[in-house]
This record gives structure tokens, sequence and C-alpha cells, in this order.
């Protein structure tokens, strides 16, 4: 995995030695894909979208909303398994810091039941490559620690894990109008606007003109 190297064959026969089922495998292999290499926190990541899933009696093919509370490999998993994305708006990503999931069915009423599923720390420490790895100890070496690190998630699985069930907010599209940005002339929703102008040029703004 050093210097994120191709190592599919690799990581399909520690699968298949860690005796993971199929459709696991597959989730696997979709968000590494995505992803470009296999993270341990996407490894991580993709058996949490497959327990959120079994939690709630559902399957990818059905409309899902995520919230994920950290931007680091596991919005990765949610998107590749689940199909939640920025982009159709059924992805949230809370820079929250833990290492964490909730899942929900689609609803319309204005709030519903949802799975969270996280990291355990208690039962990480029966782990101790996994433990070494997620508290950032300096005694974890990538260099020469990252295959035991893939083999030993590929086999603890959701023995790390826990989940609680809780009640999420549900979003529904607002109605919007499209207005003219007065100081770069460029057109937006008006439910973005701040201060009569547009986040780019306010409180968002990431770039300056060259001219």
């Amino acid at each position: 995995m050093a210097g994120h190297k191709d190592n599919t064959g690799d990581l399909t026969a520690m699968m298949e030695r860690a005796g993971m089922d199929t459709r696991l495998q597959e989730y696997i292999r979709n968000t590494v894909s995505l992803h470009s290499y296999p993270a341990p926190g996407v490894l991580i990541g993709a058996i949490m979208v497959d327990y959120a899933l079994e939690l709630l009696g559902t399957n990818p093919d059905e409309k899902l909303y995520a919230v994920c509370e950290t931007p680091k490999c596991l919005p990765d998993a949610i998107q590749a398994v689940a199909h939640c994305t920025t982009g159709n708006k059924r992805l949230q990503v809370l820079p929250i810091g833990k290492f964490a999931i909730t899942m929900n069915i689609s609803s319309k009423e204005d709030s519903t039941v949802a799975v969270r599923v996280f990291t355990d720390p208690k039962k990480m420490e029966n782990y101790h490559t996994i433990n070494t790895w997620f508290i950032n100890s300096p005694s974890y070496d990538r260099h020469t620690m990252a295959e035991s690190l893939q083999e030993e998630i590929l086999l603890a699985r959701r023995d790390i894990l826990s989940f609680e069930w809780v009640r999420v907010k549900t979003s529904q599209k607002p109605k919007w109008n499209a207005v003219i940005c007065p100081e770069c002339g460029d057109m937006v929703p008006d439910y973005l606007l701040e201060h009569n102008k547009c986040a780019a040029c306010g409180s968002k703004g990431y770039y300056e003109k060259i001219t």
C-alpha cells in the first residue's frame, strides 16, 4: 500500500482469506476504485455502510440519505455503495472528526428514524494494529504495518463497530428564484445570497480575477 500502489490482487486474496462474502467484497472493491487506493478508512467505511444497510433492512437500490461525520475516506464508501452523493443532495458531510455515519431511508415526514454506525474505541482496543493506527500513535509505521492493518480490518469487520438508533430531520428541496449578483454579475439561487450578494463575493470567495 505504500505509495498508493495498485494491490487489487493482494486485497482480493486478503478478503478471501478473511472469509468475506461476495457482496461485501464488491462493496469494498467499488469503494477502493472510487477512492483510488485501499486506504484503511475506506475499508472500514465500506464495512460500516454494509452494516447500516443491514440494520435498516434495505439495499443500495433504495433511495437513501446519509450524514458523514468526517470528510476523510468515509464519504467515498457512502457514495460508492449507497449512491448517496453531495451532487444528488443525499449526502451531508460534517467535519466533526468522528468516524461515524448516519443513514436513513427516504421519508416524506419532517423527521425519520435512522441508524448511526460508528467505530467503537473500546472494541478497537482488542485489535492492536487497528487501534495503533486509529489513535495516530507514533508506533504505527505505514511502510511496514500497512498490510497487517488491512488484514486486521478485514478480519475484524463489524467487531470494531457499534450502532444506535436516532431520529433525524429530513430535508426538502427549497423553492428558489434565480437572481443576479450585483457585484460579479453571475446568476445564483436567491437562498444562497449573503447580504444581497453571492457567497463568492462574500465569505466563500476563493479566487482573484486575473486582468
